[in-house]
């Protein structure tokens, strides 16, 4: 198994945005990534829900990160999310995302994301261009 490079691991850690929400990687590999998020009052909607581009997030950093892990930059095609469950502030979730294929210049992931008893939450699928040398 290949090893991430700790230049590359940090790069990706370091993303601003994830920082901002307080999306952390908890775990990086070729074409595989895990995310966390814990869901603060900060994070809800006008429903008093979690807001869905809070969970979208999430698994788009999981998808962000597999997919640049190995080397040069992936850059997303599509995304799509479904959303299971609701849940609450104080509840940690996790995004776990893997490569499903990948043929010639472009690849696709699927993450699923869950709660802490590992019920599924959303499921999110994207795909990227490889742009390559």
């Amino acid at each position: 198994m290949t090893e991430i490079p700790d230049d590359r691991r940090e790069r990706i850690a370091a993303d601003p945005f994830a920082a901002k929400l307080g999306i952390e990687l908890v775990d990086l590999g070729p074409g595989r990534a895990r995310t966390e998020l814990t869901v603060t009052e900060d994070l809800l909607n006008f429903h008093g829900t979690p807001h869905g581009g809070a969970l979208y997030s999430l698994a788009d950093a999981a998808f962000a990160a597999a997919s640049n892990a190995e080397g040069d930059a992936a850059l997303a095609l599509e995304t799509n999310i479904s959303y299971f469950e609701a849940v609450e502030v104080g509840d940690t979730l996790t995004a776990e995302a893997e490569r499903v294929h990948e043929r010639g210049r472009t690849a696709s992931y699927r993450v699923a994301v869950t709660d802490e008893a590992d019920d599924p939450v959303a499921s999110f699928r994207g795909r990227v261009y490889l742009p390559g040398e």
